[in-house]
């Protein structure tokens, strides 16, 4: 099959491989536009558009997919489906019924639908999640389902190696729906109605550590939101993030600074902070920060 692809992140990459690997034609990229990054706003691609560069495949990064230009260059290209994985946009009602939407969701549907199944998998402490091939209608994560497939999340998984991982798994079950697409056996099945939640974006709200949570509850909140967006405590008055965290067995009172470890009383347990980021630097190991901190180490109200 002739089929377009949608997508954006570091996620979506293996994804677009799996497609181009295949004997389905990738004949379209769509990615979203660049953005300008670094001191002097370079624009930059997106992982998506620039795998698909050294892949040789056309790509267009419109503000909207739904825009008319974008809508020309998908009916341009004779698609029998387009396969959508992280865009990072909305499809409108012009683009789902043109073309067969399939979408790889990062979660075991009707569970964790939205935009962060992966960071609330992990913060809510699953140990297995898994991904769903999906043919997407105008709802949020509501169309019926083509296949899935479970994905095991580990102790020490943080968001980004499970995405990888579930990228992994959701390319080939994507070939697979397109496989039978191509055979005249597509037949998705709706969705059942228990199980379903929610995985809202990820704001400001869910960052702020709790201490009066569990050791276990907060290690499982830092691995949820590692390694792109972390989470934050205030130490000495200065808002600080942290990207790994453990729950150990040792006693602390307080914010604890004790042999190049940093410890954290919790409402039941000791939270190990083992990288973190104070303002403006870079992130570090806790043994390197402590070597060079001259505060306090008091904790604060965020």
């Amino acid at each position: 099959m002739r089929v377009a692809f949608a997508g954006s992140p570091e996620p979506a990459v293996p994804v677009l491989d799996a497609l181009h690997a295949s004997h389905h034609e990738v004949v379209l990229v769509v990615s979203q536009p660049d953005r300008r990054r670094g001191r002097r706003g370079t624009p930059t691609p997106t992982p998506v558009a620039a795998r698909a560069e050294q892949l040789d495949i056309p790509t267009i990064r419109p503000k909207s997919i739904n825009g008319d230009d974008a809508l020309e260059r998908l009916r341009q290209a004779d698609v029998g489906a387009l396969c959508v994985a992280a865009f990072g946009q909305l499809l409108r009602d012009e683009v789902l019924g043109g073309w067969p939407c399939i979408n790889v969701h990062f979660s075991l549907l009707p569970a964790y639908r939205g935009a962060a199944p992966v960071e609330r998998a992990i913060m809510d402490g699953l140990d297995v999640s898994g991904v769903t091939i999906m043919q997407m209608d105008a709802g949020l994560d509501t169309g019926p389902m083509i296949s899935s497939s479970e994905v095991p999340i580990g102790p020490e998984d943080d968001a980004g190696d499970m995405l990888m991982r579930m990228a992994v798994v959701g390319g080939e079950l994507l070939v697979g729906a397109l496989d039978e697409l191509e055979a005249g056996r597509f037949a998705p099945t709706p969705q059942p109605e228990d199980g379903m939640s929610l995985a809202p974006k990820i704001t400001d709200e869910d960052r702020p550590l709790d201490l009066s949570r569990p050791a276990s509850e907060l290690a499982a909140h830092v691995r949820g939101l590692s390694p792109h967006i972390g989470v934050q405590l205030t130490i000495d008055g200065e808002s600080f993030k942290i990207w790994k965290a453990r729950e150990v067995t040792d006693p602390a009172s307080g914010l604890e600074a004790r042999e190049g470890r940093l410890l954290v009383a919790c409402g039941e347990g000791t939270l190990e902070l083992l990288e973190l980021q104070p303002p403006n630097k870079a992130r570090m190991a806790a043994e390197d920060f402590l070597r060079g901190w001259r505060g306090l180490l008091e904790l604060t109200a965020p």
